[in-house]
């Protein structure tokens, strides 16, 4: 199974770069292409955090609490850091190899590991607080609403584990596709629903207290004869905006959905491993091509597209004052207009790329380079 979770990695990376059937050249990443720079960003501060997302294509996404940022390396370094002032308040090096992080709340700091440990640290300290074993991999951050702390394996199960103790309350298993990309997207919590997007393509939502299913719908249809084809994984997570949930499969759909019952609200034609943002009743697609996209919240229309940063490997946007965030495999951040998707603004922050999304808190942005940059900003 792991053989073949790399298989699609690889798979998925010559896609990327635009392997077609008739041309054994791949093509490179699009250039860059010069504009009139409009928004021009503060560096506020810098910290390293070990070694950053490691080289096992992890996508440890940091995490805010109030007036502190945490973030966790592949190597296991945990790090809790003053947000406006970047000071570090504590860190804690776990010697394990971290795959999903950082969750937040309740007064925890949550990892999980390659080995499938789900580890619970003091908010405060970075004591740990408890440590327990799930069978799978975690490649995902654990959230919690303080009462339950609720993570996704590899292997697509939904395991809740109780806050105070990491003691399993319930586990829900699903089946998993022969193949499959590398990677879950993090659950939600959502009143009474653990909600989650499956690698087979489908949203599920189960009961938060028992783990028994409450709805389950298909936002992606397997296509295709070979097992590449069929592809539809839900990875780039899920984004719940009032009342409503937006989700977007590799090879399939982006989806609008009633996060009560499941119905579909609307319904398009999109791939994405990385994921999608909101922003003033807009919705922004990564796409796996390069192109970033548009959609109108309430119809799915589509209101723009650039498609300049073909095969550069898109981060999940994010929404950054009037702009659409975007990092890339060469490690530049661009700021795209929410108006009309013009290039208004970009930053070189990590030679080594930025995978994970952009983390916008009101009038700050912090970027989460591979090597381990983390880096603030703020808009001059």
């Amino acid at each position: 199974m792991l053989r073949w979770k790399h298989v699609a990695l690889l798979a998925l990376t010559l896609l990327a770069v635009g392997c077609s059937s008739n041309s054994k050249k791949e093509l490179p990443p699009a250039e860059l292409t010069d504009f009139k720079e409009e928004v021009r960003l503060q560096k506020q501060w810098s910290r390293s955090v070990g070694d950053g997302q490691g080289e096992l294509y992890e996508l440890l996404q940091p995490a805010v609490d109030g007036s502190t940022i945490y973030a966790a390396s592949a190597e296991g370094r945990v790090m809790a850091i003053q947000r406006e002032s970047g000071d570090v308040l504590w860190k804690q090096d776990l010697e394990l190899p971290v795959s999903g992080g950082v969750g937040v709340g309740g007064g925890l700091v949550l990892v999980g590991t390659l080995k499938g440990d789900v580890i619970a640290l003091n908010a405060a300290t970075g004591e740990q607080k408890w440590r327990t074993r799930v069978p799978s991999e975690v490649l995902s951050a654990p959230v919690t609403d303080g009462d339950v702390v609720l993570l996704q394996t590899q292997d697509d199960k939904l395991i809740a584990l109780e806050a105070s103790t990491g003691n399993q309350r319930w586990a829900y298993e699903n089946s998993v596709p022969v193949l499959t990309l590398r990677g879950t997207g993090s659950p939600l919590i959502a009143g009474r629903l653990a909600i989650a997007g499956l690698a087979s393509g489908k949203v599920v939502a189960v009961d938060l207290q028992r783990g028994l299913p409450v709805w389950e719908q298909r936002v992606a249809i397997p296509q295709g004869r070979s097992e590449l084809d069929r592809v539809v994984d839900i990875d780039g997570g899920l984004t719940l905006v009032d009342n409503t949930l937006y989700v977007a499969s590799y090879q399939g759909r982006a989806a609008a959905l009633d996060p009560a019952s499941g119905r579909v609200i609307w319904q398009r034609e999109a791939s994405s491993y990385a994921g999608v943002a909101e922003g003033f009743g807009n919705v922004y697609v990564s796409e796996a091509s390069g192109t970033v996209e548009a959609l109108d919240g309430r119809s799915s229309s589509s209101l723009w597209s650039n498609e300049s940063l073909a095969r550069r490997q898109l981060s999940a946007p994010a929404v950054f004052s009037s702009n659409v965030v975007v990092g890339d495999l060469e490690g530049y951040v661009h700021l795209l207009s929410q108006v009309d998707g013009r290039f208004v603004g970009r930053e070189k922050v990590d030679g080594d790329g930025v995978r994970v999304r952009p983390l916008v808190v009101g009038s700050w942005m912090y970027v989460f380079g591979n090597s381990g940059k983390l880096v603030a900003y703020t808009i001059r």
